[in-house]
């Protein structure tokens, strides 16, 4: 091996290692913190090994009904965003090229717009309607951006469907609405299923937008905010712990699934 190649083998590997500490050394440093007996979020110092805050995090009842809200959401959103985000993505792939750019601008423009603003704006319009905060306005002030990630994942995935086998299919005598069912939902469900999860995600971590438009109501984010200037316990590390390890099964199942389901089909060919 040249030494050129060993070197950028070295510092490739160096990239790597560095990378993925960045990504999980907090996270290890946050699961770390929950068995430690400070009652303050740290390793350091280690003031023994506890399973405690498991059993506080079990008897905080403020943190549950605040988690199952942020669930409540997370749902609708879901519910809201799909099919709206599908729709657009569609309407986005079938028109010109020189229509698609000004419109694909207005689509995703609410990406650009800070949360607050959108939080703020929501509230000021649906109080003119006589709807105060609370779980739906949560739900529409979410929903106006989470939707452009929606569309742009199902976009992306559109890109690579080939249109010709439409055509077949209308061509022997299959209605549109067939089309869309048999042909072009199964070719779209992965992404379906990554918006639908994604959506899930920034639906439960915003902060900025919810802050404005919960009413009374108080999901996760904003009760670990409140936490935070009150006296936070490693309790919400056990929770996120709790949190983070559901995850991580969650994807070995679903990959675990999905390469078995990929087997089938090649014994099947």
């Amino acid at each position: 091996m040249r030494a050129s190649d060993a070197i950028r083998n070295a510092l490739f590997a160096l990239y790597f290692v560095a990378f993925f500490a960045y990504l999980f050394l907090p996270l290890g440093i946050m699961g770390a913190a929950t068995f430690n007996e400070s009652r303050f979020p740290t390793v350091t110092p280690w003031q023994g090994t506890t399973l405690q805050w498991f059993n506080e995090l079990w008897a905080d009842a403020a943190m549950w009904q605040s988690l199952w809200t942020s669930v409540v959401i997370a749902f609708f959103v879901v519910l809201v965003s799909l099919p709206i985000g599908t729709a657009a993505a569609l309407v986005l792939t079938s028109l010109h090229q020189k229509a698609r750019g000004p419109l694909y601008a207005v689509m995703v423009s609410p990406l650009l717009t800070p949360g607050v603003v959108i939080g703020i704006a929501t509230l000021v319009l649906w109080r003119q309607l006589g709807v105060g905060g609370g779980v739906f306005l949560i739900v529409v002030a979410q929903s106006s951006y989470i939707i452009c990630y929606v569309m742009l994942m199902i976009a992306a995935r559109l890109q690579r469907f080939d249109r010709t086998q439409e055509e077949a299919a209308l061509g022997l005598g299959a209605s549109k609405f067939m089309v869309f069912r048999r042909v072009l939902l199964p070719f779209l469900k992965p992404a379906l299923i990554a918006a639908a999860f994604l959506a899930i995600l920034q639906s439960i971590e915003n902060y900025n937008t919810t802050l404005f438009v919960r009413g009374f109501d108080t999901p996760l984010t904003v009760y670990i905010a409140t936490k935070v200037r009150t006296g936070l316990t490693p309790a919400v590390n056990a929770l996120a712990l709790i949190m983070i390890t559901a995850s991580i099964l969650g994807a070995i199942a679903y990959e675990g699934l999905r390469r078995r389901e990929a087997r089938r089909k090649a014994n099947l060919a």
